[in-house]
């Protein structure tokens, strides 16, 4: 078992930052694939970011591109999801996700363990 715990969210005005992170514990081997989804009230949830278990390799969902960054910190197991120029719509609660093996989906069923999320709002 993987544990993962998310912190950083809270209250932001548009256009400003916020920097998330998510820390593994457990049957961690620091190799994991790693992923960042978020879900809004009433909707469903959907692709952020996800990183290669090296770090070589990010992907982004169409509308945090330019403005999110992923990274990974292998050592101290923890992954980050630095936000920039933050939208109002950007408000949602974000989920840290591991899945096993190399390949890195962009779909939730594809990920094995999940964090219990912590919420970010944008507003003014």
């Amino acid at each position: 078992q993987v544990q993962l715990v998310e912190s950083g969210g809270g209250l932001v005005q548009p256009g400003g930052s916020l920097s998330l992170s998510c820390e593994a514990s457990g049957r961690t081997n620091s190799r994991y694939v790693m992923g960042w989804f978020r879900q809004a009230p009433g909707k469903e949830r959907e692709f952020v970011a996800a990183i290669s278990r090296s770090g070589s390799t990010t992907y982004y969902g169409d509308f945090v591109k330019g403005r999110f960054t992923i990274s990974r910190d292998n050592a101290k197991n923890t992954v980050h999801l630095q936000m920039n120029s933050l939208k109002p719509e950007d408000t949602a609660v974000y989920y840290c996700a591991a899945r096993d093996g190399t390949a890195v989906p962009l779909n939730t069923y594809q990920y094995n363990y999940w964090g219990q999320g912590t919420q970010v709002t944008v507003s003014s």
